[in-house]
């Protein structure tokens, strides 16, 4: 029996794991419930896991090269509008499926384990917290999760609603798949005054409209444009009344690409541009880096090793879509980084009204087949590229 196969036989346990993380949604980097329901279920399953900064990690096999099994576990907070009868309780969404995600390595784990006299190697697990806010990545890096055992391959699955058929895997094996995310906070400082009387004070929202243009100038005009950048402005706060000039201003935002030299020119001339605007309108601005997140860039050769082991289990209607490129962000890109890595989405979509929505939307669905094909293949991956290393 093969390891899709087992997870054929765990998929009613897998979409159980899968409901109880969706109905109890946490976000952020505190995730006190979801956590201690994966280390549970890994206990159950006869794994020892330990938490590794806000997120949880155990090891399964016989020393060896290393492979890092990766799940972010988080939601949004927002709330879901999805008619689920097992939709969050919390006020918190998964509408981006890391539930699924979560769900699937748990089932991967059991078959893992359940294997690991056989396993040639060992394969590390990470279930991480705050994907969404490009901190869990980074927290658990800081706690160690690539060392002891040191990581020399990382695998993680993306779930994907949409119009699409449930078997449909995307992946990149020569450019860049996912964005770059700097997120950017810009407090500028004015000068209150009474609005009848602008010439005594510094007005920050005059000068935030001025930043606000000149920096969509930087895409048009220092931007290579054979390069794909975006930058956004989605937050701009400011006053209490319609006759007061406020002190303060905020502006939020966001720049992505899919290079890193843009990447590096694109916020290096962000605060420049910010800091002398200000100035030449008598204020001045401070700039707060809330995520700093590269482009996700996989490894070309295992994600070819990855998507030969998964055709190896012969999936009914498994197809690959090569070449995928997508302008969000994924902070497992800070794992790419550091470690040859391979990032792929898998299909949970459906081909009828269910599949109108996007993740995010508070009115999104995930089709639960998908649940025994991401285990499977995280299982049969991770024991496959242990055989060949």
């Amino acid at each position: 029996m093969n390891e899709y196969e087992h997870a054929l036989e765990l998929k009613e346990e897998t979409i159980a794991n899968r409901r109880f993380l969706h109905e109890n949604a946490e976000t952020g980097l505190h995730l006190p419930e979801t956590k201690a329901f994966v280390m549970k279920k890994l206990k159950e399953y006869g794994i020892e896991p330990v938490e590794c900064g806000e997120g949880v990690t155990a090891t399964i096999g016989n020393g060896g090269k290393v492979i890092l099994l990766r799940a972010d576990m988080d939601a949004l907070p927002m709330k879901e509008e999805s008619g689920e009868p097992f939709s969050s309780k919390t006020g918190a969404a998964h509408a981006c499926g890391h539930d699924f995600h979560a769900a699937m390595l748990l089932s991967a784990a059991k078959i893992l384990k359940e294997e690991e006299a056989e396993l040639k190697g060992t394969v590390k697990l990470m279930f991480q917290p705050a994907e969404e806010t490009f901190q869990g990545s980074k927290n658990m890096l800081e706690h160690g999760i690539l060392e002891e055992p040191k990581v020399d391959a990382a695998l993680a699955y993306h779930v994907s609603p949409g119009r699409f058929p449930v078997g449909l895997y995307m992946y990149n094996d020569k450019n860049t798949m996912m964005y770059s995310v700097d997120g950017f906070k810009i407090t500028i400082q004015g000068k209150g005054s009474h609005g009848a009387y602008p010439q005594v004070g510094v007005d920050p929202i005059n000068i935030g409209v001025h930043i606000h243009l000149a920096l969509q100038e930087l895409i048009a005009r220092e931007c290579n444009p054979s390069h794909s950048c975006v930058l956004t402005i989605g937050q701009f706060e400011a006053g209490t009344a319609a006759n007061i000039i406020p002190d303060t201003a905020v502006l939020q935002g966001t720049i992505r690409t899919n290079e890193k030299e843009a990447r590096e020119l694109l916020v290096k001339r962000m605060k420049e541009v910010v800091e002398k605007t200000a100035e030449v309108y008598r204020g001045s601005a401070t700039i707060e880096m809330i995520s700093e997140v590269p482009p996700l860039i996989c490894d070309s050769e295992l994600t070819k090793e990855v998507v030969g082991y998964m055709k190896e289990l012969e999936i009914p209607n498994l197809i690959p879509h090569p070449d995928v490129s997508s302008s969000a962000s994924e902070d497992f890109a800070v794992i790419a980084e550091k470690v040859p890595s391979s990032f792929l989405y898998l299909s949970a979509g459906y081909l009828d009204e269910r599949g109108d929505y996007p993740a995010h939307h508070p009115k999104v669905q995930f089709n639960e087949e998908v649940c025994p094909i991401g285990a499977g293949c995280l299982a049969h991956c991770a024991r496959r590229w242990l055989e060949e290393h």
